[in-house]
Parts: C-alpha cells; structure tokens; sequence
C-alpha cells in the first residue's frame, strides 16, 4: 500500500548475486509492496515477478564499459518518488553494501529526511566461489578473507588500494568487478611478494545457469582470461582455497551434468522444469520465447453446466481469479464434472480446491476427448488459450453437446535479446512443451536454418509439438513417452546416458 507524503519512504534492496533461490524473504516482500522500484541489470531475471502491476518499474542499472545512467540521476528519482509520499524500493545485485553504492544512497535519503531501511543480499564474493566449490575460508589454509574492487573510480587520481598491504594479507583475496585490470592485479600481487605460483580462480556469472570457472595462477590467469574470454559480472579468488575448486565442486553433478539445456516455457512456467534439470546436475538456460498475455474475458453462470474442462494451468488460474472477482469460488463447480489436458493443468484446479475427475494418461486433447466419451453431456464449458486446439470442442460438438469457449489469455511471442539467444543456441538441448514454444523459438532463433545450425539438440514434450517442429522443418532428437515436463526431463535423462562421453 502506498504512504503518504509525510511518510514516504526507501527500501535498499540486496536481490543476490543471479539465482532467484538465493533471494531472501524481506527482498521479496519489499518488492511486492513497493509503489516505485528502481533496479539494475544485475539482479534475477524473475526479481521483478512479485511486483505489483501498478508498480513504476525505472531501470537504472549501469554495465562495464557500456551504457551508464549516472548515480546522481539514480539518487535523484530516489529522493523524488520517496519525496512524493512513494515507498521507493531500491533492487540491486548482491548486497547494497557491498560494492553496491547503498552507502551513498543511505546518505543521500539521511539528508533529506527521508527514512530508510536497508535489505542485505547474498553477495556476489562469497556465493561465486560457495558455487565453484570454493570456500573463501578453510582451517589450516586461510582464515581471513579481503574484499577488494578491482574496479575503482577512474575520476580519482591515487589508488585507495595499499598494494604491498594487500599482498602480505594472510587469508583470501577476493576482487570484485575486476577482470579487465586481472594483468594489474597479478603484477602488483607478485610484486608485493605473493608467489607466482599462488592458485588463482575466476568466477564468471556465479550462480547462474552458464556459470562458469577458470583456474590459473597468479602467473598465468590474465592470459588464461584472456584466451577463455571472461567478461564481467566476475569475481577472482587469490589464495589456497582458490585450488580446492577442483575438489569441491558440486554444481553440475549428476545424470544430466555437463549438459546445457535451454528451457523455451513462459518465465512464469519455467522455474519447475528448470528446478528439475539443475538438480540432475545441467546447465540451465532459461529463453522465455512465449508469454501469457491476459484477454478481458467472463465466466458465464455456471448452474446447467455438466462438464468443465480446462486446457492449461494459465487458463485454470484466471478462471478462478475471474470467479473469484464475481464473489464466487469453489463451490460454483458443485455437481459439475472438471477435465483437464494434463498433471500440470490438474495441480492447477487442486490450487484452487476442486480434485478434477478426468485426467488423461496423454497430455493431448485427443486423449481428453476420449476419455469423456463415455460421459453424458449437455453443456459444456470450455477453457483454453486463444487460437488454441479445437478438439475438445469439436468432439463434444459432434456428440451434440451445448458448448461454450471462453479464452482467458493469448499466447504471444517473446524476443529474445542477442545475447540469451546466442546462449540458447549453444546450449546442447532444447526443449519444447507447447507447438507455439516450437514456433516462437524458431522465429527467435533466426529461422530453421539458423537452429540446424547450431547443432542444438531438439526435446519435444509429446507429438503435437513434434508436429509444430515438424512444420518448422525441424526434427525433435527425442519425444518424452510422458507428455509431461517431468517426462521431458526424465527422455533428457536417457538421451543422456545414451550418449557416450567426450573423447
């Protein structure tokens, strides 16, 4: 709810250092209340998800050696929108105090009166190395750790950094921001002392699906950078520990580790199939090529409808949504039957109270109309995307059953900026749930050609989406006997460990 002018108010928000799962509670509900949220470039890709509608959502995120929007515009539409009786939520990368500016912004609200609370995230230092194997503390080979930027205000004249200090510190070094001045580091390390020969580590995107690490020594890690290409957001760890890495690492272990695999569902769909696919061990790349965009739309009454059947968890939820909006819920569906495509569209209608009674072993509308052909209906209520499959409708039509469509959404393509297409394209799978994921995703990609291409291997969840890939001139590598996600996971699974290992 928003505050008045006498109370408005900012909130520093630390989001993580990349994986959504590393948020914390606080982070979430702040984000959820605010009237106005500013955020930077860094944060989850699903951050933002529990914001309000309504909420005005600024990007003033800053990248290396890219665009800029200056701290001082960022502390301006600070103090403005709080000024304004606004409570201003400030989302960043990591930890607001940790490299973050949060310190400056604190001060900016302390000036003009403005109260403020400040949210810490899991910071980028210590989450990259816990995600490589790292620990940037071990008994017996380092206990202490530093925080270093590698990246300081180039408006400043003199270093901040005690260079021959920091090379006689007893513990842990970790630089953040600092990968384009690794050769400066190096150099000014072994200058102060530190051996050459000391183990050296480079995080790139810690905690995010390509994660990925580069181990050298102080000797050597600039020029194995440089020929791995690391670019920011990085960490470097200088130490001991910096070795334990190839002991201790975790992620990535499992039936499905080394394999990358792009997941096309919606961004609000994909988060289960992903969960599954990391904790096999893969690399997940998470390419929304489609999204649900809401149609005005109305539950008629419902008092002579026998059967009710719903073709998507996106369809379910609205219904109920919009049911609840005309003070009605479960209890509309009394002596109603309820069918549904699929196990994920069924946990849907169990969110919302009702146990459906038919589900078929397909997850295709064929297999629905099947199952309800033995099943005496008068009037019937369909609810589906629109543009979607007409079976249902058309099978009950032809039994002579009264049928209504409603359409609570659309499905519409989602562009893929250049560089998540690029990632998804070099992932080793990727996977389809729906015919307009294949489609979209081919659009996005640059055409068939392009996917073909890549070499991408293609996992299609059950025959209509091998059609729809088939129709694009693709082929799918495989098709999940389950035509569910968790079948999809489980034919990536056997693909798998069909697949000899590299060479």
């Amino acid at each position: 709810m928003s505050v008045n002018a006498t109370t408005g108010r900012v909130i520093l928000v630390g989001a993580g250092p990349g994986d959504p799962g590393l948020m914390t509670v606080r982070a979430l509900e702040a984000i959820a209340a605010a009237d106005v949220i500013l955020y930077d470039k860094l944060i989850p890709a699903t951050a933002l998800d529990g914001a309000r509608a309504d909420a005005l959502k600024l990007d003033v995120g800053k990248v290396g050696g890219g665009e800029q929007v200056p701290q001082e515009e960022t502390q301006r539409l600070l103090t403005r929108h709080a000024q304004e009786g606004k409570l201003v939520v400030r989302v960043k990368g990591g930890d607001p105090f940790v490299f973050g500016r949060g310190g400056e912004e604190a001060q900016v609200c302390r000036e003009h009166g403005i109260p403020f609370e400040v949210v810490p995230g899991v910071t980028a230092g210590i989450a990259g190395p816990a995600y490589a194997g790292i620990p940037v503390t071990q008994r017996g080979m380092s206990a202490a750790v530093a925080f270093v930027t590698g990246h300081e205000d180039p408006s400043k004249p003199d270093t901040q950094i005690d260079w021959p200090a920091l090379a006689a510190f007893p513990g842990t070094l970790v630089f953040y921001m600092g990968v384009r001045a690794l050769p400066r580091i190096a150099e000014q390390l072994v200058a102060g002392d530190r051996s050459p020969d000391e183990p050296v580590a480079i995080v790139e995107r810690g905690t995010l699906p390509d994660q990925r690490s580069v181990s050298g020594t102080l000797a050597t890690i600039a020029e194995l950078a440089a020929a791995a290409e690391v670019k920011p957001p990085s960490v470097t760890i200088v130490g001991p520990v910096a070795a334990l890495g190839e002991d201790l690492a975790w992620l990535g272990r499992g039936p499905l580790g080394n394999v990358s695999v792009t997941v096309t569902r919606p961004r609000a769909q994909a988060s289960g199939l992903a969960r599954s696919l990391r904790d096999l061990g893969a690399r997940v790349v998470e390419a929304a090529v489609i999204v649900p965009q809401a149609l005005a739309f109305a539950v008629p009454d419902l008092g002579e409808v026998d059967l009710l059947v719903f073709s998507s968890p996106n369809g379910a939820h609205r219904f109920f949504a919009e049911l609840k909006a005309t003070h009605r819920d479960a209890r509309a569906l009394h002596g109603i039957a309820v069918a549904v495509i699929g196990p994920g569209t069924a946990d849907a209608v169990r969110a919302h109270g009702v146990e459906p009674d038919f589900i078929p072993k397909k997850a295709v509308g064929e297999s629905l109309a099947e199952l309800v052909a033995g099943f005496e209906v008068e009037h019937a209520l369909v609810v589906r995307a629109r543009g979607g499959r007409d079976v249902i409708r058309a099978t009950l039509t032809d039994r002579g059953t009264d049928v209504t469509v409603i359409e609570p959404y659309v499905t519409v393509a989602e562009q893929l900026d250049p560089r998540t297409r690029d990632r998804a394209l070099s992932a080793d799978w990727a996977t389809f749930t729906s015919a307009s994921s294949a489609r979209f995703f081919c659009a996005a990609a640059g055409g068939a050609a392009a996917v073909r291409e890549s070499g991408i291997k293609l996992a299609s969840i059950g025959p209509i989406t091998t059609e729809a890939l088939r129709e694009q001139g693709l082929e799918p590598d495989v098709e999940a006997t389950e035509h569910t996600p968790a079948g999809l996971v489980d034919a990536l699974v056997a693909a798998a460990a069909a697949t000899p290992p590299a060479a």
